[in-house]
């Protein structure tokens, strides 16, 4: 498989069987780790890592990632450039693409991402924009495949929540992409765009997998293998937002009794994170002072149960992410 040169912005970009090729090469990589014995592969490169907002896995997975590899990074957090402010996408391509071998970009709008591809001459990963995390999907594609002996078109996964934030865009669009079977239990308010779930639809059909959207999470979370969720507020928000929210979302809050409801003792919980499971953060301090809420879109309970795999989950953003660079690195 050859993905030397390519750029990986949006889910879908790669077919199935360049998603299953990099995540056996994942596998691969994480082995070599763990026994010691890595190859430095991406030797000489130079990678740019472009930050409009911060980040703690994403960022990390990439610096590691590269530094087992061999590779340089340079970051470049919010404010620290010209990026946006006095030097437009397209010149801040054509002045990375002369000095980097490969971009990460983690921001807002995701032409930035595109015209970053567009103009730089060199592979552009997206780390996160408002409409797409695709490197989260990986991760949570590896995730899957390291905790059901099944392959991925026998998993079923429930997202539950805000479903039409960009990690559920993402895990709809490549989870149809593979075969999944696919469920989102979201109020009418907050489900996929439109134009993500008819792509995805259509992949589904070609690859034999199912998707399903509904408001009732018992119906959406039976049998499932894997329920899925994120956060429903973010600093990035108005705090005027946040109550209408919470009170949207509250009914798909994952707790013990709704993982009994999937009738399967081996099911697990899957969370991109950071995740307000209790209030021992700044936003989960300000919802408990005000609301009295002791968690919001999984309680600790279930977060910290033997069923959570949330940070198997975020450890395979790196080898996942090291994989990726590996390939469009051409190393």
């Amino acid at each position: 498989m050859d993905l030397r040169g390519r750029s990986y912005l949006k889910d879908g970009d790669f077919s199935a069987d360049e998603v299953g090729w990099l995540l056996d090469l994942a596998v691969e990589l994480r082995a070599e780790k763990r026994a010691g014995r890595a190859r430095r592969r991406l030797v000489g490169k130079n990678v740019a890592l472009l930050f409009e907002k911060t980040s703690t896995r994403t960022r990390s997975a990439f610096e590691v990632g590269a530094a087992n590899q061999g590779a340089h990074t340079v970051y470049m957090g919010p404010g620290e450039t010209q990026f946006g402010v006095k030097e437009s996408t397209k010149d801040t391509a054509r002045v990375l693409g002369r000095m980097f071998d490969g971009i990460e970009f983690r921001g807002f709008r995701q032409r930035y991402a595109d015209e970053l591809a567009t103009h730089s001459g060199v592979p552009v990963w997206n780390g996160l924009t408002d409409q797409w995390h695709p490197t989260q999907s990986l991760a949570d594609l590896l995730t899957m495949r390291d905790h059901v002996a099944r392959p991925l078109v026998d998993v079923s996964v429930c997202f539950l929540g805000d479903g039409a934030n960009n990690t559920c865009a993402s895990l709809v669009t490549t989870g149809a992409l593979v075969g999944l079977d696919v469920r989102v239990a979201a109020p009418p308010q907050r489900r996929p765009a439109p134009e993500v779930w008819a792509a995805a639809k259509s992949l589904a059909a070609a690859s034999g997998g199912s998707l399903t959207v509904t408001d009732d999470p018992l119906q959406a979370v039976s049998g499932a293998d894997f329920l899925y969720t994120d956060v429903w507020v973010s600093l990035g928000e108005p705090e005027e937002l946040w109550d209408e929210r919470i009170d949207l979302l509250m009914p798909y809050q994952v707790t013990a009794a709704l993982l009994g409801a999937t009738g399967n003792p081996g099911v697990r919980l899957l969370h991109c994170l950071p995740a307000f499971h209790d209030n021992e953060t700044e936003i989960g301090r300000r919802i408990a002072e005000k609301r009295g809420l002791r968690a919001m879109e999984v309680t600790d309970e279930v977060f910290e149960s033997p069923a959570s795999v949330v940070f198997d989950q975020a450890e395979n953003r790196l080898h996942t992410i090291e994989a990726l660079m590996v390939a469009t690195l051409g190393g």
